[in-house]
């Protein structure tokens, strides 16, 4: 039977995770509340990868059109051992047929796409709101409790997508010795650098330096790259202390094409320190309260699976609410069509972090040595493809993916208006 029921939901967090999952169920007939953090609506973070896996469910969301308008489309990830120069790591999306890619975006332009859709579907935005826990109320029912002891009106389901330090999950998680240093900057023109690729360079495990092309957003239409370098959490404070140019002529050392990126690094407040998270949750839901994306599976980006596991997380959750008689059925139902794939996924990354991003020896040594001519031999082309895009295990068939119906909206682009915080619907 199930989809007959229509609950109040609040979901604390305004990301990737968050925003797909009030979209979806705003169009299942709920009521659905966002709270965000930030006083006014923003991402965070700098630039990801969209894989086939998450663009399928952007598809059927019906903004898929929208964001590879702006994202730049990737067609392999290539990297290469310093100072030897062999390959160790050759991935072409073009192993898996016609038609699949990735798609490299500015998170900006991500979450300026699913802001707009949830608030079209008719969520409610509530800013500037920090949750510290939660509060059983009358019923069963459940309140959000902020950092002023302010309790919010009594939901029938939370959901926690505060992400990968969320205050909601039962677990703290494992962090990874290695983050990465983040910024966006101009692509530059004449470059060697490849425009259809991810490219990065590896000294070891120790350093390494990306370059992940992000296309443009609503608010510049200058075609921007992600960089990205390898740093351990202890060492931000002594890097943000030492000059600057040592710095660069370090990273020059690696990798001498992304001199035209590093130049316009002017001062460190230009790199944004991340660090990373490891953390699987065996069940993930308790007391009508979920947690999905990094607040359920958070890990290192080895793999780039973060976004594109929040919008399979957000497609089951809805999925599972439309097929169940009771929201005890539907997170049970979340779970089994989740479990595997997030699963996998957590093995496959924990087991490339030490080969990418560590200061092990052995281990990138033999990487060096074998992954670029293994990457040559059939069928690892496909089964590296797989794993990159997302679809080992199949997810895409667990998710309700096909069932997702996106309401027929009119833009009228004369009488268009900016949606404002708080506001239940805002024209597409």
């Amino acid at each position: 039977m199930g989809g007959e029921r229509s609950y109040t939901i609040g979901i604390a967090g305004a990301g990737v995770a968050g925003l797909a999952s009030a979209t979806l169920l705003a169009w299942g007939g709920h009521q659905v509340t966002v709270f965000d953090q930030f006083p006014k609506p923003r991402s965070t973070g700098s630039g990801l990868m969209l894989q086939p896996t998450g663009l399928a469910v952007l598809e059927a969301m019906g903004l898929a059109d929208r964001i590879c308008a702006q994202g730049a489309l990737i067609e392999r990830l290539f990297g290469k051992s310093h100072p030897s120069g062999r390959t160790v790591l050759d991935v072409r999306y073009e192993a898996l047929g016609e038609g699949k890619f990735g798609l490299g975006v500015q998170r900006t332009a991500l979450f300026e796409l699913l802001n707009e859709a949830a608030m079209a579907a008719g969520a409610t935005i509530v800013p500037d709101t920090k949750i510290t826990s939660l509060r059983a109320a009358l019923g069963g029912r459940i309140r959000i409790v902020t950092r002023w002891g302010q309790r919010s009106e009594q939901y029938d389901l939370i959901v926690d997508a505060l992400g990968a330090r969320s205050v909601l999950s039962p677990e703290k998680g494992h962090e990874f010795e290695y983050g990465a240093l983040w910024t966006i900057v101009n692509w530059p023109e004449n470059s060697p650098l490849a425009p259809r690729s991810l490219e990065q360079r590896y000294e070891l495990a120790a350093r390494m330096a990306g370059v992940l092309p992000v296309g443009v957003s609503t608010s510049d239409p200058v075609p921007k790259a992600a960089f990205f370098w390898s740093l351990t959490a202890d060492a931000y404070e002594q890097w943000r202390k030492a000059p600057l140019k040592r710095w660069r002529d370090d990273v020059l050392t690696l990798w001498p094409d992304v001199e035209p990126l590093l130049a316009q690094i002017v001062s460190h407040d230009r790199m944004t320190m991340t660090n990373y998270w490891h953390r699987t949750l065996k069940q993930p839901y308790e007391d009508r309260v979920v947690h999905i994306g990094d607040s359920y599976h958070c890990t290192s980006p080895q793999l780039g699976q973060g976004a594109n596991s929040a919008l399979l997380d957000a497609s089951a959750l809805a999925a599972s609410l439309r097929s169940s008689d009771t929201i005890e059925q539907s997170l049970t139902s979340f779970h089994q069509r989740r479990r595997r794939h997030v699963g996998l996924y957590q093995l496959a990354s924990r087991v490339a972090t030490p080969v990418y991003q560590s200061d092990g020896q052995v281990l990138p040594r033999l990487r060096d040595r074998i992954a670029g001519p293994l990457s040559g031999i059939y069928p690892v082309p496909k089964i590296l493809a797989s794993l990159v895009s997302g679809f080992i295990g199949n997810p895409l068939r667990d998710i309700g993916i096909n069932e997702i119906k996106p309401p027929v909206v009119v833009i009228d682009e004369e009488n268009r208006q900016e949606p404002q915080n708080g506001s239940p619907t805002a024209a597409l």
